[in-house]
């Protein structure tokens, strides 16, 4: 399958500067449980699948967790990052990429792995409504990342195919699940990992954030402007 190149965006540090909202919600979920993880080994798992999440937790805590405490966690979280998520800021440039996308007539989708309860209050940030602008969540695939099924769902909503278009994330996740599609990696620095993290994973591009990403869009998209 082929078709236009797309712009498959994730969502958490790659469009709103909420993962250390997350990284906190994680934090102070587990502690309420007994579980004292330190948050800069947190941060390090933003973005990735809740199964790899739990399976990289139960490992650095050197036991198992039952599936109640699981869900439990899994549901504190969720309402202690939409306390924290009441005024999350779109990162510099978020909005206007989108609008200019859209202008462009590029298409574009969003893909996170975050389930609908709390990408919600991220979307409204962005001005973004999931009833008329693509929008997958992890409630709609069987993987999330590091898998690319996401970023696959994504493009298929779009018409299109992810080999050959652009998956845009801040995490290595988003980097590995941009390479098993067949995508091109474009990694941004507002997430906390670093440039060569990301090159590492794969990024073909490191950019700043949305606003130096909007800067180079000519390089990324040239045929827009012929």
């Amino acid at each position: 399958m082929s078709g236009t190149a797309a712009f498959l965006f994730d969502l958490d540090g790659t469009l709103v500067d909420s993962v250390y909202n997350h990284v906190r919600a994680w934090h102070v979920a587990l502690r309420e449980h007994g579980l004292d993880l330190s948050v800069w080994r947190i941060h390090r798992k933003i973005g990735m699948s809740g199964g790899l999440f739990t399976a990289q937790l139960q490992r650095e805590l050197g036991r198992p967790i039952d599936e109640a405490t699981l869900e439990r966690l899994r549901d504190r979280h969720a309402e202690l990052f939409r306390e924290l998520s009441k005024d999350v800021p779109p990162l510099p440039g978020a909005v206007e990429l989108l609008a200019e996308l859209t202008r462009q007539q590029l298409p574009w989708a969003i893909a996170t792995s975050g389930r609908m309860r709390t990408a919600e209050p991220n979307l409204r940030s962005l001005g973004v409504d999931p009833e008329t602008a693509i929008v997958i969540t992890r409630d709609m695939v069987r993987y999330a990342k590091p898998d690319p099924d996401l970023f696959v769902e994504a493009a298929r909503r779009l018409g299109t195919a992810t080999n050959g278009s652009y998956v845009i994330g801040d995490s290595i996740w988003d980097m590995y699940a941009a390479s098993r599609c067949g995508a091109l990696g474009i990694g941004l620095l507002s997430g906390g990992y670093g440039r060569d993290e990301l090159e590492r994973a794969g990024a073909m591009r490191v950019f700043d954030d949305p606003a130096d990403m909007l800067d180079h869009l000519d390089e990324l998209a040239p045929r827009a402007h012929e």
